[in-house]
């Protein structure tokens, strides 16, 4: 893993820069609990953010779909991206208005992507994507045949610019509302699975792995 820089005058926070986050342990911890991205980018001079899933391996942001996506298209022509991630900790509810907020972890990205197409990159690649969202399940499932691996299109993004943006803790309310009589605090949210659902069509007597049964998002 680089220890190149993250930041970049066009990754440079400048609403409030106190909750920014140049430090790629910080962006990567973010990116790996994180499921959807939204990918930011323009096609036919109309703009368009679209989301999709991810994964990232080791200083390489992977993004997949089908060779007729708009978006592969456009991003494997050298259109610049910006791809977004955040995730949402709590609402924040102050005394006001004005200072009602939200605790959040959010990434921002932009370069260009490549189009992965050699083989020994690409199988790893969709490997990459299945182990984001379920770690584990990579081992398990039949791995893709050649109609398949040239039925998806894999872009590669490296994470050369990038930022990350935290608010946590309670509300900040002007001290004179310190005294009115209203609850204040946080609604902390987060994301908790519930319990798998078997396809319908499951071979009698087969039980869920325990990377399902007892899934979480890594935090």
């Amino acid at each position: 893993m680089t220890t190149r820089p993250l930041r970049t005058e066009r990754t440079t926070v400048k609403r409030l820069p106190k909750r920014a986050r140049y430090e790629r342990e910080a962006v990567y911890r973010i990116l790996d609990e994180g499921l959807v991205c939204h990918v930011g980018f323009v096609a036919g001079g109309q703009p368009y953010v679209i989301p999709t899933d991810y994964a990232r391996h080791g200083d390489v942001l992977y993004l997949h779909g089908s060779p007729a996506s708009r978006m592969l298209r456009t991003l494997e022509g050298g259109a610049p991206v910006c791809v977004t991630v955040t995730l949402l900790d709590g609402l924040v509810v102050a005394r006001s208005a004005f200072h009602s907020s939200m605790n959040y972890r959010s990434v921002v990205i932009l370069g260009t992507a490549t189009p992965v197409t050699d083989p020994e990159e690409k199988l790893p690649a969709m490997g990459a994507l299945v182990e984001h969202l379920i770690p584990g399940r990579w081992d398990d499932v039949r791995r893709p045949n050649p109609k398949e691996l040239r039925a998806t299109s894999i872009l590669a993004l490296s994470l050369d610019e990038a930022s990350a943006k935290v608010r946590t803790g309670g509300p900040i309310d002007d001290e004179e509302d310190y005294e009115l009589p209203m609850w204040a605090g946080v609604v902390p949210l987060e994301v908790t699975p519930s319990k798998p659902i078997p396809d319908e069509r499951l071979a009698t007597g087969t039980r869920p792995p325990r990377y399902v049964s007892a899934y979480r998002r890594p935090r």
